[in-house]
């Protein structure tokens, strides 16, 4: 099977071009401002504008209110929203509505039936869901693998990424386990917080194709 990468919380333009270049699917940007990850809607312009249209642009979003999203989107570098908050799916719809743009939900999972609970509400809403460990200080980004077991031979009725402390070490594993057809990495692959590797970047795309 084929799988595809995701790697998130990029801030330059050598980071970019290596995920680009390394044959990621998708690219992740933070627009959380308390992430070491975070960028400006001016710096997200000049990144999104080096991206292929084969690659998609995501932009991770907490909670966002409509003003948030209005100035985030008005850079015209964003085709998916990540939803990393508490979004009810109510919001989720709205957002989508407003924003025309599709929508990935991230489910924190620290048991089995965080994953139930979170295809049942958001499945019928949102167009991919993101499973990722539940506990840590940050939405994301905590470098915290949860139970993947909790996911083998699971049926999840839309396309899925899973997240949470893949490596380039423990990528080939978690897919084993969990069956992901997209992984999503973001402390992985960072040479110290909120500062990505080229190299780390390479590895970690690199065990991916190996797939």
């Amino acid at each position: 099977m084929t799988v595809e990468a995701k790697i998130c919380g990029l801030s330059t333009p050598e980071t970019v071009d290596a995920a680009v270049a390394g044959g990621a699917r998708w690219v992740g940007f933070n627009t959380y401002p308390r992430s070491p990850r975070h960028v400006s809607t001016e710096t997200l312009r000049t990144l999104g504008a080096r991206v292929p249209k084969s690659v998609g642009r995501v932009g991770l979003f907490v909670d966002p209110d409509d003003a948030l999203l209005d100035e985030w989107l008005a850079t015209g570098a964003l085709d998916m929203l990540q939803l990393h908050g508490e979004e009810t799916p109510e919001r989720v719809a709205a957002i989508k509505v407003r924003t025309g743009k599709p929508a990935m939900k991230v489910i924190k999972v620290a048991r089995s039936e965080d994953v139930e609970r979170g295809i049942v509400a958001y499945a019928s809403v949102a167009d991919r869901l993101m499973f990722d460990a539940a506990d840590g200080t940050l939405p994301g980004g905590n470098a915290k693998t949860f139970d993947w077991t909790i996911l083998s031979g699971r049926s999840v009725p839309l396309p899925w990424f899973l997240a949470g402390g893949l490596t380039p070490d423990n990528v080939a594993e978690a897919v084993r386990v969990t069956g992901a057809r997209t992984v999503d990495v973001a402390s992985g692959v960072e040479a110290s917080r909120g500062v990505k590797s080229v190299e780390l970047i390479r590895a970690f795309l690199d065990r991916v194709k190996a797939l």
